[in-house]
């Protein structure tokens, strides 16, 4: 699979920017990059997240900002695919182009701060907190916004991000995202391979080979693009695959350990910890927990 330079549609001629609700867990769901600014809060989805050099986990009520080109990629876990899905995705996204107000606009100096939130979102943002909590209801409105309304609900969000400081970047100070063809096309072999066979052993040897490099030369690759070793990455989809078993099915946890890819119960409780800050069962009663409905008084 290749990257893709995505062309991203207004949403029509009488539109300057394009704003979208979707419910299909396939948005997105495959590496690509565009000159757009992307504006994306998944209200309801879990899966794999790759923004840049960054690999991690997301879960429903994610908000992110992905700037201009940035590579990214959201894999959809498996049980929102198939005739009858288990899970529903819903997702909420903002396309639009940092000149599509003009060129000089962001060079205003009352608009600093937004172009230098921009800026930062060249590494990809995070936006978590109290700042999260209020941005949500003016998405909300900016979907059913029209005409001039709609820019003003744009350029609110984008001053209250700009503003905040519960902003985490994303991908590492100084990362470079070249598009190159071979390159991304190795990268995304790689995780594609590894999805489709995490839960069984894979060999250096052999994912070496899916990337077309020997294995001392595969172990230098993939630290460089995603700052972590390759067992690393194992681990982490390994462990989030336990969460989903934890959350969907009552199966005992030898059970769920070995559905995951481990190979003993000593090795999954230590990968879980050190992944989750938790054990395997304390994360299964704190859902469990959660997931009750309050009592009444």
């Amino acid at each position: 699979m290749k990257p893709h330079l995505l062309k991203v549609s207004t949403g029509g001629p009488l539109r300057s920017f394009s704003i979208r609700q979707d419910t299909v867990p396939y948005i997105n769901n495959r590496w690509h990059y565009h000159p757009e600014v992307e504006l994306i809060h998944i209200k309801k989805g879990e899966g794999m997240q790759f923004v840049g050099d960054s690999i991690q986990r997301f879960s429903s009520d994610e908000l992110l900002l992905i700037g201009s080109n940035l590579s990214h990629y959201w894999r959809f876990d498996e049980a929102y695919f198939g005739e009858s899905p288990q899970a529903k995705a819903e997702i909420l996204v903002i396309h639009f182009s940092e000149t599509f107000w003009g060129d000089q606009f962001l060079r205003l100096p009352e608009n600093l701060l937004i172009k230098a939130l921009l800026e930062k979102a060249k590494l990809g943002i995070r936006v978590v907190g109290t700042t999260k909590r209020e941005v949500k209801p003016l998405l909300e409105g900016c979907v059913q916004a029209e005409g001039t309304q709609k820019i003003i609900l744009l350029l609110q969000i984008l001053d209250q991000l700009s503003r905040c400081d519960q902003l985490q970047e994303l991908s590492s100070m100084g990362f470079k995202d070249l598009h190159e063809k071979a390159e991304e096309g190795r990268i995304n072999r790689i995780y594609e391979y590894s999805f489709a066979n995490f839960r069984n052993r894979i060999e250096t040897e052999k994912i070496a080979e899916v990337a077309h490099l020997s294995p001392n030369s595969f172990c230098r690759y993939f630290k460089s693009k995603t700052r972590k070793t390759y067992s690393q990455f194992l681990l982490e989809l390994r462990v989030g695959y336990a969460c989903k078993l934890i959350r969907e099915y009552r199966l005992d946890m030898r059970q769920i350990c070995f559905e995951s890819g481990f190979h003993n119960l000593t090795s999954f409780h230590k990968a879980f910890k050190s992944a989750m800050g938790k054990t395997p069962l304390q994360y299964q009663q704190e859902f469990f927990n959660k997931s009750k409905p309050a009592q009444r008084k």
